[in-house]
C-alpha cells in the first residue's frame, strides 16, 4: 500500500464549530428527533467511542427556536472549557447532533480525510496543552486550527480506520452482550426476591408443573420458596423470611489512601480503586484502575485488600451510589465502601444493592453532596431471604457474571492493543498488513 503522506493543519482538514446554548425549558426530553449532547453524555457506557445515546433530545421545531446548526454524522465532539477538557475525551456522532456550549465539534472534510481515521488521529492530541486560561481552561478554534497533522492517502486512512474500528466494534459488542447478561441476572433476582413470583404462584394454587414451566424453575428450586405471604414492616413478604438491615448479611469494608508524597507507595502491582474508577466503570465489574499501589503502600496506610466479587459503592461526592463488583482483589480509597457477603452469595448481594441503591442514596445526607455512611447501611430495611434460596440464585447467576467478567477482560486486552497500534499506524512506523494480522489473530 502506498506510503505517501502529506502535512496539513487541522483547519485544513475540518471545520470547527462551537456548541449552542440549551434553554432550560427544552431540557429533560428523553426522546425526539435530534440528540442534544452535553459533556456528561460522554460518560454513558454506550458512548465510549460514538454518541449512541443522549439524556436530552429536541424536535425540529425546537431546533429552529434554538437557532442551532446540527453537526453531521462523522463529526468529532469534545469538551472545550473547564476541567472536562483536560480529560481529552473525544466521541464521534452517528446522526445529526447538537452539542451544548461547553462542547465543540470538528467536522472532517471528507475529500481530504476519512471521518473515522480523523477521529483516531484527533485522539492523539493533548488538548489540555493548548488550552488557554489557568483557573478555567478553554479551547479556541484558532488554537485548534493551527495544530499540524500528517495524514496518508485516503485508501490507507480507511485501512487504518478499519483496523482500529474492528477493535472498538468488538469492545462495543462485548459491552452490549454484558449488558444483556446482567439484565437477565437482575430480572431473575427481581422475580424471586422482590416480586416473590414463585411464592405468589404457589399461594394461588397454580400447579407446580405449571409454575416450573412458566418461571423456569426445577421442582427442587420451587420447594425452597414458601407457599404464602405474610404481613411485615415492608408489606407482604414470604412466610419465614425476615426483615432486617443490609449489614445482617454483609460485611462493610472501608478504604484509605497512602501518602501521595511517598513515591515508594505508588505504581506497584496492587490495583487501587477510587470513586472515579467506580463511577466511570459503567459495567458490572471493575477490572482495571487508574492508579496502583505497592505492598508497602498497602501496609503503611489505612487501605486494605478487598476480595474479588465484593461490591464497591461510591459513598460521597457527585457520583454517590455508583457501584461495581471487583473483578479481582484490589485496594480502594476512603470515598468508597465495599460490601462483602456473609452468605457466600456475592451475585445475590450485587443484585440486591442495585435494587436498594436509590433508597440508600435518598437516605444519605450531606451539606453539599449526599454522603452514605455506616449508619445509612445499618438503618436500611430489606427482605432477608434465607441462605439456601440465595445460594441457588448464585448458582444460576454465576455463569452469567463469569461470562461478563471474561468479556470485560477481553475488552481490556483489545483496548490495550488498540492504544498500542494507534500511534504506530498513524506515524507509519507499523504497516497496515502487519497490524491487520495482529487484530485478526486476537479477534478471531
Amino acid at each position: 500500500m502506498a506510503r505517501d503522506r502529506a502535512q496539513y493543519s487541522l483547519g485544513e482538514l475540518c471545520e470547527f464549530r462551537g456548541g449552542a446554548a440549551f434553554k432550560t425549558h427544552f431540557q429533560g426530553n428523553t426522546s425526539g428527533e435530534i440528540p442534544f449532547v452535553k459533556v456528561s453524555d460522554m460518560n454513558l457506557p454506550s458512548n465510549s467511542v460514538r454518541i449512541l445515546e443522549a439524556n436530552n433530545w429536541v424536535s425540529s421545531c425546537q431546533l429552529k427556536e434554538l437557532k442551532a446548526k446540527p453537526l453531521p454524522p462523522g463529526a468529532v465532539v469534545f469538551a472545550k472549557i473547564g476541567e472536562a477538557l483536560r480529560q481529552n475525551r473525544l466521541r464521534q456522532v452517528v446522526r445529526d447532533t447538537i452539542v451544548d456550549n461547553n462542547m465543540m465539534g470538528a467536522v472532517p472534510l471528507e475529500e481530504k480525510v476519512d471521518p473515522r481515521f480523523f477521529y483516531y488521529a484527533l485522539s492523539q492530541f493533548d488538548f489540555s496543552r493548548i488550552a488557554q486560561g489557568t483557573a478555567l481552561p478553554y479551547l479556541t478554534i484558532t488554537s485548534l486550527s493551527g495544530l499540524s497533522l500528517e495524514v496518508p492517502a485516503i485508501p490507507e486512512q480507511r485501512a487504518i480506520a478499519h483496523i482500529l474500528g474492528t477493535l472498538d466494534d468488538k469492545i462495543e459488542l462485548n459491552r452490549r452482550t454484558n449488558e444483556t447478561l446482567e439484565a437477565i441476572a437482575r430480572a431473575i433476582f427481581k422475580s424471586w426476591f422482590v416480586d416473590f413470583d414463585p411464592v405468589r404462584a404457589k399461594a394461588s394454587n397454580e400447579p407446580p408443573e405449571s409454575i416450573c414451566r412458566r418461571l423456569g424453575l426445577t421442582p427442587d428450586l420451587l420447594a425452597l420458596f414458601p407457599d404464602r405471604l405474610v404481613d411485615s414492616d415492608l408489606g407482604k413478604i414470604p412466610a419465614g423470611w425476615e426483615v432486617g438491615s443490609i449489614l445482617d448479611q454483609t460485611k462493610l469494608l472501608s478504604g484509605g489512601t497512602p501518602k501521595t508524597s511517598r513515591e515508594e507507595y505508588w505504581s506497584g502491582p496492587i490495583p487501587w480503586a477510587s470513586a472515579k474508577d467506580i463511577s466511570q466503570c459503567g459495567q458490572a465489574f471493575l477490572v482495571t484502575t487508574e492508579r496502583t499501589i505497592t505492598e508497602r503502600g498497602l501496609e503503611e496506610s489505612a487501605t486494605q485488600l478487598i476480595p474479588a466479587y465484593a461490591t464497591v459503592v461510591v459513598a460521597r461526592g457527585a457520583t454517590t451510589g455508583r457501584m461495581a463488583m471487583l473483578g479481582r482483589e484490589m485496594a480502594m480509597n476512603q470515598t468508597c465502601y465495599a460490601l462483602e457477603t456473609k452468605t457466600d452469595t456475592p451475585f445475590a448481594l450485587h443484585c440486591r444493592l442495585h435494587h436498594e441503591i436509590d433508597d440508600l442514596v435518598h437516605a444519605a445526607h450531606g451539606s453539599v453532596f449526599d454522603t452514605i455512611t455506616t449508619n445509612t447501611f445499618a438503618a436500611s430495611r430489606i427482605v432477608l431471604a434465607p441462605q439456601p434460596a440465595l445460594k441457588v440464585f448464585d448458582a444460576v447467576a454465576a455463569p452469567l457474571f463469569y461470562r461478563i467478567l471474561v468479556g470485560m477482560e477481553e475488552s481490556c486486552t483489545l483496548s490495550i492493543t488498540r492504544d498500542t497500534l494507534l500511534p504506530k499506524l498513524l506515524s507509519g512506523e507499523l504497516h497496515v498488513p502487519d497490524a491487520a494480522s495482529v487484530v485478526n489473530e486476537i479477534t478471531a
